[in-house]
């Protein structure tokens, strides 16, 4: 990914693009077969305590062909964080173009098949207590809700992988190489545009160092 050095995460925040992946957990896992590229789009979970830079887990659907893609070669899993528009119109400074502010995060390892059940089965209650804890306060939700009968026909219609993760990419594009009154131009515009993001980006913007 390309990334000028005023766009890259803080080198004395190691944990900040891992904040990302979880935080951001839907993404696109990017893989190689004969017949070209090929994607997926799914959520993962991600541990920190695999690996040098943590593990990614995740399934798909047996009869979603690019499981049997996994053959030794590297995947590429693409995070995205908040993003926004950007106007020229909320620059101080004239005759600066538009732009698109964003954070990403780009994840590369080796895709391998999880094949014992009971694995399986603890990937599969993680990924959910996970997703069901951001609509906390309401009770979690858990496979125990599901007769064994219907849950092990369902554990048989996936494939469960994991991906040690052997380098991360990430960028956050803020208007670091914007001046101050730019910036503050830039977050007072995107609080007016009630986008999913914006105020959200536009805080972010404020909090990073230039």
């Amino acid at each position: 990914m390309y990334t000028p050095s005023p766009f890259a995460f803080p080198a004395d925040r190691p944990d900040a693009a891992q904040a990302v992946m979880r935080e951001n957990p839907f993404a696109a896992m990017v893989v190689t077969g004969p017949e070209g590229l090929d994607a997926v789009h799914i959520p993962f979970l991600f541990d920190p305590t695999q690996g040098d830079y943590g593990t990614l887990r995740a399934h798909v659907a047996r009869a979603n062909p690019i499981w049997r893609l996994f053959d030794g070669a590297p995947a590429l899993v693409i995070f995205w964080g908040p993003h926004a528009y950007v106007s020229p119109d909320w620059y101080q400074t004239e005759g600066l173009v538009p732009t698109w502010n964003y954070v990403a995060v780009h994840a590369y390892g080796v895709p391998r098949i999880v094949e014992d059940p009971e694995r399986v089965a603890a990937m599969m209650a993680d990924l959910t207590a996970a997703s069901e804890q951001s609509l906390a306060p309401k009770p979690p939700w858990t496979l125990k809700k599901v007769p064994e009968k219907q849950r092990t026909a369902l554990m048989r219609g996936i494939v469960a992988f994991e991906i040690p993760i052997t380098r991360i990419d990430a960028k956050q594009k803020l208007s670091q190489n914007r001046s101050a009154a730019d910036v503050a131009g830039v977050a007072a515009g995107l609080r007016t545009t009630g986008g999913v993001y914006d105020a959200t980006f536009a805080e972010l913007m404020e909090k990073t160092e230039r």
